[in-house]
């Protein structure tokens, strides 16, 4: 790799493996891990491995942050926020470079999402003067005729954020961004496949004037020090988006402290008779594919009436044959590699799996190192993993159907849901989907993959509390108090 991409993917060239946060001073562990770019394989640098010593240092400082945090007007704080965001979208270039070497992530759409981390900050900084409270009329109720007051929102505290890689700068602004803006502090801890795209984030949160201990960041491996980390007394809550075994872990190890976690999802889409086909196909391959498949809101299950069924099935293989597989950094490249090489191995045994079940492959089943050919597969068996799972990976699964109601039934199977779509000219059908599917959202000719920053986000399955999108995920971090006062 060249000097010239090292210095856009490691902020720390020169000073390898100074990524850990404390205090507002940066620091190094005795241990670092490398950082690869999942295409080339290339080195990208070094991120330093926290230990449960920097964890106890991390979180005191986390204290003395969050109080100066709370002392901060609200103005303050959104202009903070505004600040970074301005700073982003000037470093944008650099930004989505860095997603795209760490995560194989095709330029595109890792341009993409530094536009949306910017909105996220800034929606969090507008969110920073509207968390207002309201008058309480005492006076409903017989005794309080002499008692008037209100309420408003306080923050928590300390907030542990915890974040995948398959967002690695976005998801962190929706977890920075709304804690910061209620006045908490936060300590952050990135994946590791990504850590070095938080620590350029963190850098220029820092720059925009956040005080010591406000922002606290932990590179390194989650076994480490992970449950240190979670079950602290110091913090307030913990807002995790991940696996469902690690959110059962921290469920266990967290004790009594608000918890919101986004487990994972199985998007379902249901495409009815009078759909627009080629509309619907090339949402759902976008939607299936996109990421190389590795989103919590991709199309994972597509139902299609009988009448349409042959016709879809040709419509998806075109679309998806039409997706470019290669380099990430090419801007013609819609999918990319995988973030590993033992990821991909997954997929593709997930995949000839449920070809040996009975399944048929229409397209796709093939990898080159961590490159996975995106994989539609038809007559899959419910019980086959990549159907009954959350796959992570770029394969879809068709099924038929011939009522609105069962198509709806074996939708809402899964465990895990946060999206699901219809497909369909009927305002009927489209209603009656929308009340009878069993997910956070359902969106109605787009894909499950569409999501806007500002609206509420998160599970409807086993597993999933709490909410994100910025305005929510604000409350979420706060708390209530209210002040009474007695006139007489």
């Amino acid at each position: 790799m060249s000097l010239a991409l090292r210095q856009v993917v490691n902020p720390v060239v020169g000073d390898a493996g100074r990524t850990l946060l404390i205090g507002g001073v940066w620091e190094e562990a005795s241990e670092t891990m490398t950082v690869r770019n999942p295409f080339t394989g290339d080195v990208l640098g070094e991120a330093a491995c926290a230990t449960v010593e920097h964890v106890e240092r991390a979180v005191a400082s986390a204290v003395v942050g969050a109080e100066a945090m709370r002392d901060l007007s609200t103005g303050a704080r959104a202009r903070m926020l505004h600040d970074a965001a301005t700073a982003l979208e000037a470093d944008a270039a650099r930004f989505a470079a860095a997603i795209t070497a760490e995560t194989g992530k095709p330029v595109r759409s890792a341009t993409r999402e530094v536009a949306r981390a910017v909105n996220t900050l800034r929606l969090s900084a507008e969110e920073a003067t509207r968390l207002a409270g309201e008058t309480i009329a005492f006076d409903s109720f017989p005794g309080g005729e002499t008692r008037s007051g209100h309420y408003l929102h306080e923050p928590l505290g300390v907030i542990v954020a915890i974040t995948p890689f398959n967002d690695p700068l976005n998801l962190i602004c929706h977890k920075v961004g709304p804690a910061l803006a209620a006045g908490n502090a936060v300590v952050l801890k990135p994946a590791e496949q990504a850590p070095l795209v938080a620590v350029m984030l963190a850098r220029l949160l820092v720059a925009a004037g956040l005080p010591d201990g406000a922002l606290n960041l932990l590179t390194g491996r989650g076994g480490d020090f992970g449950d240190a980390l979670t079950r602290h007394d110091d913090v307030a809550m913990v807002s995790f988006t991940g696996g469902a075994g690690v959110g059962q872990a921290i469920c266990r190890s967290a004790g009594i402290k608000r918890l919101a976690m986004e487990l994972g999802g199985n998007g379902p889409v249901i495409v009815m008779d009078d759909a627009n086909i080629d509309r619907a196909a090339k949402a759902c391959a976008s939607g299936a594919f996109g990421a190389a498949g590795q989103n919590c809101i991709g199309v994972q299950r597509i139902y299609v009436h009988e009448a349409v069924h042959e016709a879809f099935s040709e419509a998806m293989v075109a679309a998806t044959n039409a997706l470019t597989v290669g380099d990430p950094m090419d801007p013609a490249t819609d999918i990319g590699p995988m973030i590993g090489l033992e990821q991909a191995e997954r997929i593709l045994d997930w995949t000839q799996e449920a070809v040996a079940q009975g399944a048929t492959l229409l397209t796709g089943g093939e990898r080159v190192g961590a490159l996975v050919r995106p994989t539609l597969l038809a007559d899959v068996p419910e019980e086959a993993r990549v159907s009954c799972q959350e796959a992570f990976g770029p394969v879809v699964s068709l099924f038929r159907f011939a009522d609105l109601d069962d198509a709806i039934e074996a939708a809402n199977r899964a465990d895990y849901a946060i999206h699901a779509a219809i497909f369909t000219e009927s305002l009927r059908h489209a209603r009656h989907a929308a009340r009878r599917l069993r997910a956070a959202g359902v969106m109605i000719n787009d894909s499950t993959d569409y999501r806007l920053d500002a609206m509420p986000f998160g599970g409807a399955g086993r597993g999933n509390m709490g909410r994100e999108g910025v305005r929510f995920a604000v409350r979420e971090m706060s708390q209530t108090k209210v002040v009474c006062f007695h006139d007489a």
